[in-house]
């Protein structure tokens, strides 16, 4: 009885190492699946900010986004080079970007440039690294003092013209009116809403036809 109990504990102790070293595997497997300036999308909320941002920004079905970065890859170790509210423009431990989308419940989906575009990439990789230390721009009207996030991946690209700039809406397409969030956010910074300005966002990033979608991090 005592041999077949421990039989017990020896299985299940083996079966519990192999789950794990498949986890483990796994996420090796995706992480080696990344490349030097593959740029990760953070999925949109339904609410607040990230809500605000999707409901005037939206292209795309399966594309909602408020946020981007871009990988870099330095020896052998993955950062992500992004300006986000909190820290600015910054370079991040991919390890701990991804552990503030889990925190918040978002998913990160990769998108690559297509091969005939990825010899922009060095540059890109260059241009962002001198852009790091910039305040956020809480305003999202450009100016060359702070950054928002699709602003700080359009200027890295710019060089090489990967990403354009368009008239910026805040029109809420179910109304066909200025959406009451922005109206709000814009009223309390004593700013006109700035409708038509040039400007970028995630999803109209992630629309463009030199990118393709990749695969979805978690």
């Amino acid at each position: 009885m005592k041999q077949i109990l421990r039989s017990k504990i020896i299985f299940s102790i083996f079966a519990a190492l192999f789950i794990l070293n498949s986890i483990a595997s796994c996420r090796n497997s995706v992480v080696s699946d990344l490349k030097n300036g593959d740029l990760l999308f953070v999925t949109a909320k339904d609410s607040g900010l990230s809500g605000a941002i999707n409901n005037v920004t939206q292209k795309q079905k399966n594309a909602s986004f408020d946020h981007i970065g871009i990988l870099q890859k330095e020896n052998g170790k993955f950062y992500v080079l992004h300006a986000a509210p909190k820290g600015g423009s910054q370079k991040q431990n991919f390890k701990d970007f991804m552990n503030d989308q889990t925190d918040d419940g978002q998913s990160v989906i990769v998108y690559r440039l297509k091969p005939q575009y990825r010899n922009a990439i060095p540059l890109a990789i260059e241009r962002a690294n001198s852009m790091l230390g910039k305040t956020y721009n809480f305003d999202y009207i450009l100016n060359e003092n702070s950054y928002y996030c699709s602003d700080f991946i359009e200027r890295a690209f710019r060089e090489d013209h990967i990403f354009n700039l368009e008239p910026m809406t805040f029109i809420d397409p179910k109304t066909g009116t200025t959406n009451t969030f922005w109206q709000d956010f814009y009223q309390k910074r004593n700013l006109k809403v700035p409708e038509g300005e040039p400007g970028c966002n995630p999803n109209g990033l992630a629309a463009s036809e030199k990118l393709e979608r990749i695969q979805v991090l978690k």
